[in-house]
């Protein structure tokens, strides 16, 4: 359930807020233990996926660091030949 989060910091360009709001959905999904909240439970599901993505932001523009930024094209290549080889055997 949580192979969506992905590491938000250090690309060029900055992670987009629909990425962040993607990776808070996938964390709360994953700690709730529920990937679609019943009724009753829709608005305290909704409220805690703003919080973390919040929480997020606020990480991410408060982040520094001396390494160079990843590129995101170079860095999904990575991610797919780590797949393909996984997966090959």
């Amino acid at each position: 359930m949580c192979r969506n989060i992905r590491v938000l910091h250090n690309f060029e360009p900055p992670a987009t807020s629909s990425e962040v709001q993607a990776a808070a959905l996938q964390y709360v999904r994953k700690v709730s233990g529920a990937a679609k909240p019943s009724a009753a439970n829709q608005e305290a599901f909704d409220r805690a996926v703003a919080a973390v993505a919040a929480a997020t932001q606020e990480l991410l523009a408060a982040l520094v660091t001396t390494a160079p930024p990843k590129d995101r094209e170079v860095e999904a290549a990575k991610a797919k030949a780590r797949a393909e080889e996984r997966y090959a055997r």
